[in-house]
């Protein structure tokens, strides 16, 4: 099928999907929340229905007592080749009502988008599967499977427990996985590298409990300021991750404008960047490691004594064709060795996810770039890398190692997805739909 043929039907089916993706974005599905656990079982319910109304077989399932996910299947032609679909139907917590511009569980327009907390991440991403499901109707050449899972934004805890224990149901030759976004409104993406995870706590402690800092000061280093030093050896003066044994590799050929990074990042006008080497490297391929959180004496009340001991969280992205084992162990060995002035260190590991490269060649990726150029009305989609983590697509790849991945998604550089007015561009929306409906109607004609 062509783009002149799918659009009539896409644009036909998107009032009502659009009504049902605000009915979804009222559900206050946050699964960080256990007092909204029952929500995020009522946003199952409402995906199940939606999709039973399309033919699916469908069931509401869990693994190792974690949050519902939706599973099922609807077939296409015998010998048609499967195609999974999948998105996530949890969303991230709303945090101050102040800070948003309208109620975030009261899907709003303004000025081209939908805003709402999961307008688009990632219910906009059910949504797109079910436009394109819809505008084929009895034309749907490939048999689908559905998983729509409840517990993407806690991190996926039971996917390889769910994975096991649902791999015959899931099984796929071709797996769309509608969690990511474009490259710029206009100008489609294909994910092809994520950064992998591993977050750490360390504990610095110098003394056995707090003494005058008049009287032991110059001879007995406090916790904060040896904590301090051990940060400041993980960067060099460019701002570079210096810890040896790390992976780093090149990146895809895009550019970033200046003016762009500057107005995506929020960086104030006078600071400059860190690292060297290409932005696109620096920001997919290369590791980066940020302190995201520290324990010691408030400055209001702080008393004059020497602190025994101060704790700090890091957050290390590491590149793909690394892997959490390796980061954590180089991570560990470095701090070992650079901490100062013989103080005692504690570590701990709080969670990791592992980096993932896609070789994104073959029929399946070939489909994907010709409907995405149609969609995008002959624009071709960008090869492109992020820097955040989404661990469970390496779980797919691992479990799945036959399967085509295309890691596709709604939102683009002003979607402010986990934060107040997460908003979907309606025009992109629609593209996207369009995207999907004609990857879906020609990956069958390739098929046969």
């Amino acid at each position: 099928m062509r783009a002149d043929e799918l659009r009539p039907r896409v644009q036909a089916v998107l009032p009502g999907i659009r009504a049902d993706l605000e009915d979804l974005v009222r559900i206050e599905s946050v699964s960080a929340d256990p007092a909204r656990h029952g929500e995020v079982q009522r946003s199952a319910e409402a995906v199940k229905a939606l999709f039973e109304a399309e033919g699916f077989d469908l069931r509401i399932v869990t693994a190792e007592g974690g949050l519902p996910a939706v599973i099922g299947r609807k077939n296409g032609p015998e010998g048609a080749p499967t195609v999974l679909l999948y998105a996530h139907h949890d969303v991230q917590p709303e945090n101050d009502h102040a800070d948003w511009d309208s109620p975030p569980y009261e899907p709003t327009e303004r000025d081209g988008r939908l805003y709402g907390r999961g307008a688009a991440d990632d219910k906009a991403g059910i949504a797109a599967h079910l436009a394109a499901i819809r505008a084929l109707g009895d034309d749907l050449p490939v048999n689908v499977v559905l998983f729509c899972e409840g517990e993407e934004e806690i991190g996926s805890d039971t996917l390889v427990a769910m994975l096991a224990q649902e791999k015959e149901h899931l099984a796929a030759d071709v797996i769309v996985i509608a969690d990511s976004g474009n490259w710029d409104i206009g100008v489609p993406a294909l994910t092809t590298s994520l950064r992998g995870l591993v977050r750490v706590d360390i504990e610095v402690r110098t003394l056995g409990h707090a003494v005058h800092s008049g009287m032991w000061g110059g001879l007995v280093p406090d916790s904060i300021m040896t904590l301090a030093r051990l940060i400041a050896s993980l960067h060099d003066d460019e701002g570079n991750v210096v810890i040896d044994g790390l992976h780093a590799g090149p990146a895809a050929d895009v550019e970033y404008p200046e003016e762009r990074l500057r107005a995506e990042s929020g960086a104030l006008p006078g600071i400059r960047w860190i690292g060297s080497g290409p932005i696109v490297e620096r920001l997919w391929t290369k590791p980066a490691l940020s302190i995201t959180g520290l324990d010691a004496p408030q400055v209001f009340g702080a008393s004059n004594t020497l602190v025994p001991g101060a704790r700090a969280r890091i957050s290390l992205r590491i590149a793909p064709g690394d892997t959490t084992e390796n980061a954590v162990a180089c991570l560990r060995k470095h701090l070992e060795t650079h901490i100062p002035w013989g103080a005692e260190l504690g570590f701990t590991v709080v969670d990791t996810g592992e980096a993932t490269a896609i070789d994104a060649q073959g029929p399946a990726y070939d489909v994907a770039r010709d409907a995405f150029t149609q969609a995008w009305d002959g624009v071709a989609p960008v090869d492109m890398g992020v820097g955040g983590s989404i661990p469970f697509i390496a779980e797919f790849v691992d479990t799945f190692p036959g399967a085509s991945v295309l890691v596709t998604g709604v939102e683009d550089p002003d979607t402010r997805a986990h934060g107040a007015n997460e908003g979907l561009h309606l025009a992109e929306f629609e593209r996207v739909c369009l995207a999907e409906a004609l990857l879906l109607a020609n990956l069958g004609s390739v098929s046969q």
